[in-house]
């Protein structure tokens, strides 16, 4: 009986941290901003990285976005935070970056996907 009450507990607690870790992605964040958007239009945030992904939200340009870190191609904001801004921007100019953001405005927040040559270092 024991056993079985330390097995249990150990999964429990195994699936505990599997749960936060999951979600440990989207807690350091890099501060970007919407920019070189043109005059009257907006940056669409997708689900997917991709431009026939549903669209979650769309940003004018100067919002500050909270960005995971991650983009496309092994790109990492975090990786490159130390570059002059014009070489941070060069970097992910072709790149899908993942925003953590609340689309709905009502404190969900979600993963979701801009295109990098639309946003720079805030």
């Amino acid at each position: 009986m024991k056993s079985c009450v330390s097995t249990a507990m150990s999964v429990a607690v195994l699936a505990a941290g599997l749960a936060f870790s999951s979600q440990s992605h989207a807690t350091v964040f890099a501060a970007w901003q919407v920019a070189g958007v043109p005059f009257g239009d907006t940056l669409n945030a997708r689900k997917y990285p991709s431009n026939a992904s549903q669209k979650q939200a769309a940003y004018p340009n100067g919002t500050v976005l909270q960005m995971t870190g991650r983009c496309t191609g092994g790109v990492n904001l975090l990786d490159i935070v130390r570059q002059p801004q014009w070489k941070q921007r060069q970097a992910i100019r072709y790149r899908w970056c993942e925003v953590w953001h609340d689309p709905a405005q009502n404190g969900h927040f979600v993963t979701g996907w801009v295109y990098g040559k639309y946003i720079a270092p805030h």
